[in-house]
């Protein structure tokens, strides 16, 4: 069944807020968890980490660490929305300039890192950093091993177009060119985060995506005792898609990105996949592709007014909302 959503989503009464998990990483999971804060503080982000560019990259090669961009990330998406929660978001997300070694260095991964050295654990890090920030939920890594991508993809040579080769590393498949036929993490298997699992097993919702397809959404179904508790949990399960394809998804349809997703973790049940109609509107199996699954194809109009290839929070907000308001 397709619905359209319109209007402004009914918030749930505030002695009775959902349990919401968010999977995913970067900025496609800032802008769920700023949907989703407006409609329940019972909210915990699950975040991937396999970042190995930039800054994150340089820290988790030189202190042996996570990569901290992603639930930096995370926590900035969290912060309150009175001024001093501004002004730590902003802190958060700033970076030092300048030609030296800190050039290029986000100042709340800086942050992040210099706790987990100190404290010698990745989730009371995260935890002590919330209760600085007044954050509204909780930040958890996926795994708290840093992890890395590896990537069979189609079209590397463009002598032999047709031919598969493996890349490694998750900024080198971000902005792959070629086609990418699947995904894998190394180590292979690793162990959850027990916190993780256990949020999402104690959700009334879980949220998958939007984000970088193979990079930040896939990873934690890549993850066995993540996948298995996803597959399993009581609570419904929405899976948000991107309002374009990124580099690394380039022409796919939204139903190649469902049939991917499918492809990497055969369990998975969804109740919801929420589309933005604009991306959807050339894919005449999506509807087929996610009745399949024995979900609702929810189209909502989610996009920024200034046509940029990113979700508005406020529409995000209602289309989960709407969506939230059955439970």
């Amino acid at each position: 069944m397709t619905r359209a959503i319109t209007g402004a989503g009914r918030r749930p009464s505030l002695v009775n807020l959902p349990r919401v998990t968010a999977l995913g990483g970067g900025h496609g999971l800032y802008a769920s968890l700023q949907a989703l804060r407006r409609i329940t503080d019972r909210l915990i982000a699950v975040v991937t980490v396999a970042d190995d560019g930039g800054s994150s990259g340089r820290l988790r090669d030189e202190l042996d660490c996570l990569p901290p961009g992603d639930l930096r990330m995370a926590l900035a998406a969290l912060c309150g929305d009175d001024r001093e929660g501004r002004l730590w978001a902003d802190v958060l997300q700033a970076r030092f300039q300048g030609t030296g070694c800190l050039n290029g260095h986000a100042i709340g991964n800086l942050l992040i890192a210099g706790l987990w050295d100190r404290l010698g654990d990745p989730v009371a890090g995260l935890r002590m950093v919330g209760e600085l920030l007044h954050v509204r939920g909780t930040v958890l890594p996926m795994c708290e091993l840093p992890l890395s991508i590896e990537a069979d993809i189609r079209g590397l040579d463009p002598l032999h177009p047709d031919r598969t080769g493996t890349i490694h590393g998750q900024a080198t498949v971000a902005k792959t060119r070629g086609e990418v036929r699947a995904v894998r993490l190394v180590p292979s298997g690793p162990p959850a985060c027990p916190d993780a699992v256990e949020a999402i097993m104690a959700s009334d919702f879980v949220v998958l995506g939007p984000g970088s397809w193979f990079t930040s959404v896939m990873p934690h179904l890549l993850v066995p005792q993540l996948a298995e508790a996803i597959c399993t949990t009581s609570a419904r399960r929405i899976l948000t898609l991107n309002i374009a394809p990124a580099d690394e998804t380039d022409g796919f349809s939204p139903s190649r990105h469902i049939e991917l997703l499918t492809q990497h973790a055969p369990d998975l049940a969804l109740d919801w996949v929420i589309a933005d109609p604009v991306f959807a509107a050339n894919d005449p199996v999506l509807a087929d592709r996610v009745a399949g699954l024995g979900a609702t194809l929810v189209l909502a109009d989610v996009a920024m007014r200034d046509g940029s290839p990113r979700h508005d929070p406020l529409r995000l907000a209602s289309a989960y909302g709407n969506v939230m308001s059955v439970w």
